[in-house]
């Protein structure tokens, strides 16, 4: 089997229909929903009572209105710049794409309405932390888009994807830089001085911005690029969009609220795909899926291989690192 034939494959398997014999109703298609949206084929962490409740709560909701089951993702709006594949998505954010259509696709075969799962992405704020050109942060978003359109015809009809820019949620860019710069003012009243951050932030940190000149001037450029996360954190907030009710919220590793369904990016890989890229792993006469973050990337042996599958174009899909 050849890497563009698995990839094809693994496509063709999302539309495959499996029915269910009964209709579930009432608390019994409840039930079975939470059961499915924590399914430990897909969960990577285990989940609190608190976010089990929420899931209850929101599915009901859902039910109730007649609506999708809404799942929110958070991450960032670009490719690493760090990544030959920056800054476009690659096969990191199709493998995602299908782990979710799989993980979701048992949902939409025994509620109607189906899913509406959404990518609540940072957009404005990732040119101000990590020193990239915003025009790369829209190259990845209508790449992102595009991902969606070629996905689409493999998935049940009754599961929508989506993107919703952080920016989406602020009337203009000036009322979010209005805020940004409030919002510093008041956190250094009660911060005056940069706040300290452990080694495991720093190297976050060190991975993602393009630290500028100016920056390596002074030795806590790293703490003010925390303090600057900090402070938008409430303003993105603010506006609700994520905390509804009715929304459940996904992402690769559990928040520290414990109220997240923590999925990973493929059956073995709980890599970030915005920050790693996609490639096979070669097993017996077949692969597997997986997402390679930058570090993992630096010290695997990989050959490139060629593929073509019809519909997705671009040059990070004409190739893809494949893992002997």
């Amino acid at each position: 089997m050849t890497p563009t034939e698995y990839i094809q494959n693994c496509l063709d398997k999302l539309k495959v229909s499996n029915e269910p014999s009964t209709k579930l109703t009432g608390s019994d298609l409840v039930d079975e929903i939470k059961r499915l949206a924590l399914s430990k084929k897909f969960r990577k962490y285990s989940a609190t009572p608190k976010l089990i409740e929420h899931i209850v709560n929101a599915v009901e909701m859902n039910i109730k209105d007649n609506q999708p089951i809404k799942f929110v993702f958070f991450n960032g709006a670009y490719k690493l710049w760090r990544l030959e594949e920056s800054p476009n998505s690659d096969w990191a954010e199709l493998f995602t794409l299908i782990y979710i259509t799989k993980w979701l696709k048992p949902i939409c075969e025994i509620y109607k309405p189906g899913v509406e799962f959404d990518f609540f992405m940072d957009d404005y704020i990732v040119s101000k932390l990590n020193n990239v050109e915003f025009s790369d942060v829209e190259a990845y978003i209508k790449s992102f888009n595009e991902l969606f359109s070629f996905i689409k015809p493999y998935q049940p009809a009754n599961l929508k994807m989506t993107l919703t820019p952080v920016s989406s949620q602020f009337d203009s860019q000036e009322e979010f830089e209005t805020l940004l710069s409030e919002g510093m003012i008041d956190y250094r009243k009660e911060n005056p001085e940069p706040v300290f951050v452990s080694d495991s932030l720093k190297n976050s940190i060190d991975l993602n911005v393009k630290v500028t000149n100016e920056q390596l001037e002074d030795p806590l450029w790293r703490e003010r690029v925390w303090d600057l996360h900090k402070v938008y954190i409430p303003i993105k907030k603010k506006s609700g969009y994520s905390d509804q009710n009715d929304k459940i919220k996904v992402f690769t590793q559990p928040f520290t609220s414990g109220m997240s369904v923590s999925i990973g990016t493929t059956k073995t890989s709980i890599a970030k795909f915005w920050v790693g890229v996609g490639a096979l792993k070669k097993r017996n006469d077949s692969y597997i899926e997986t997402v390679l973050s930058l570090k993992q990337e630096n010290s695997s042996n990989f050959d490139i291989v060629s593929v073509t599958i019809e519909g997705l174009t671009g040059k990070n899909f004409e190739t893809i690192r494949v893992i002997n």
